[in-house]
């Protein structure tokens, strides 16, 4: 392996394979970006992932980063002077305590099966392991990760380094937008326009709701920054249910354009679902649900998409079959004790 000592750039891993013209760098900065791209672009195929990705997006991306230094703490796999790879990490704290060290490694498929993926993992934890130093030491505290099913190369390495699922997430799909049923509110219950003062309250019960789903993190105030600056950001066509001055209820709705050009489809997205404890089990999520297929489908869409957790103690899987959502794919979330 190359290495120049005498630039504070590259980083020297003492397991990595021993393959000529292989070395590992920090984060650069904005030259990174198209980097960044051009890896997940490579992998996409192979990985089976649909996923979209512009310079942009990742510019907007770390505009909002929290709980890392990507400078200090990102890593980038080069060979032969062209990046092959890359890290990205930072931590996390669920609404019971305890703490997640979450990370990933992406890798070009030509590179995989050589070990590099697995020394940038173990990079991954050294670095998440300093930040975790600053952390309480009786705090559960765990490294996370997560890989679709056909991710095989990434689940073998996480499996490899003694990570076990924690759990499975599936994404499900609503083929078409017909036969839609009419479903009404209860009594007192009402949708209202969103405005922009209306967007802590939203925020808020969404934020409640997470304390009864497994792993899900709030949404922070910089979250909301970086979501409200995407071009999904759509609040008129999301369905906020209203008890006098409470939300009860959220289905924050959007289109991705870019991904629906990219994959020639016309698909809406159902997503950030909840309804308040004192609410739930009086058909708010059904009708909520049920009003946002149809306002996807005044937009020109044809079909729906949403996520949810497989064992969601709510019976939200159940909920979103009998709304015709198919299970489409399924990712799993890994987890180790951080030692």
């Amino acid at each position: 392996m190359l290495d120049d000592s005498n630039s504070e750039d590259w980083v020297k891993l003492q397991d990595a394979p021993d393959m000529p013209n292989l070395r590992f760098r920090r984060f650069r900065g904005e030259s990174d970006y198209a980097e960044i791209v051009a890896v997940v672009e490579g992998t996409r195929e192979s990985d089976q992932l649909e996923v979209t990705m512009s310079i942009d997006d990742v510019a907007r991306e770390f505009e909002h980063t929290q709980n890392c230094d990507p400078y200090r703490d990102f890593l980038f796999a080069e060979m032969n002077g062209r990046v092959i790879g890359y890290t990205r990490l930072w931590w996390s704290k669920d609404p019971n305590g305890i703490y997640l060290y979450n990370h990933f490694v992406d890798l070009l498929p030509e590179w995989r099966g050589k070990g590099i993926r697995n020394v940038m993992l173990r990079h991954n934890e050294a670095k998440l392991r300093e930040i975790a130093g600053v952390h309480p030491a009786d705090a559960a505290r765990l490294y996370q990760s997560m890989a679709q099913d056909s991710e095989k190369d990434w689940i073998s390495v996480l499996v490899n380094e003694g990570y076990n699922v924690f759990r499975y997430g599936f994404r499900m799909k609503r083929p078409d937008l017909e036969n839609v049923p009419d479903l009404s509110l209860p009594d007192g219950i009402e949708v209202r326009s969103v405005k922009p003062e209306h967007y802590p309250a939203i925020v808020g019960t969404w934020n409640e709701a997470c304390k009864d789903m497994r792993g899900q993190i709030p949404i922070s105030d910089e979250d909301f920054k970086g979501f409200q600056e995407s071009p999904i950001f759509n609040p008129s066509i999301w369905q906020i249910a209203w008890h006098k001055n409470d939300v009860v209820g959220t289905v924050m709705n959007f289109i991705d354009e870019q991904e629906n050009k990219q994959y020639n489809r016309k698909r809406g997205h159902v997503e950030m679902i909840s309804v308040q404890r004192l609410w739930r089990s009086r058909g708010i999520a059904k009708a909520l649900i049920a009003r946002s297929l149809k306002l996807l489908k005044d937009h020109g869409m044809k079909e729906a998409a949403l996520g949810v957790d497989a064992e969601n103690p709510s019976g939200a899987l159940h909920l979103y079959q009998k709304m015709g959502f198919q299970i489409e794919k399924r990712v799993a979330f890994y987890r180790k004790p951080l030692s």
